[in-house]
């Protein structure tokens, strides 16, 4: 086999690249369109049925308890977390995310969905380390966010009055 000469072989590496625009130019040709408007509405009409399942619940929950709007909001929300977590665990819920994509990001049932796939998706790696650990590493987060933004709030209340005379 003869031996190769400088500039007889395959072309070097450095002369195949192209710019960073060249670059986008060429993967924006060949992106495919988004459905914005399409994704939109699929986004709406989920997550306004999960919201209209959510007012169900509780209107079941006024209606055969004999509860004010007040006091069956806290099991409504419990009803919720139970429905997203039972469709997580079947994968319904996440196929149902695929379709509709924002729509399933309603705070409650999106929150538990996501807590649920950490912990099904570590549950091999034992129950603290595994499910436990990668469970809160999302909602140490959402947590600290909650407690921040409530002592905040907590805060301008007290400065603006607002907070019932209690200090």
């Amino acid at each position: 086999m003869p031996a190769q000469t400088k500039g007889s072989g395959p072309k070097s590496s450095s002369s195949l690249s192209i710019s960073e625009q060249e670059y986008k130019k060429v993967a924006k040709k060949h992106e495919p369109a988004r459905p914005i408007w399409t994704n939109c509405i699929k986004a709406f009409f989920v997550g306004g049925f999960i919201c209209v399942i959510g007012q169900a619940i509780q209107e079941a929950f006024m209606a055969g308890f004999d509860m004010t709007s007040k006091e069956a909001a806290s099991p409504t929300v419990a009803v919720m977390i139970l429905i997203s977590v039972i469709l997580t665990c079947l994968g319904v819920y996440d196929k149902m995310a695929q379709w509709a994509g924002a729509g399933t990001a309603v705070p409650v049932t999106g929150f538990a969905n996501s807590m649920c796939s950490a912990a099904l998706e570590h549950r091999a790696e034992g129950l603290v380390l595994g499910v436990g650990a990668n469970m809160f590493k999302l909602a140490g987060s959402v947590i600290v966010f909650g407690v921040v933004a409530a002592f905040i709030v907590g805060i301008v209340y007290a400065i603006l009055g607002f907070g019932g005379g209690h200090l």
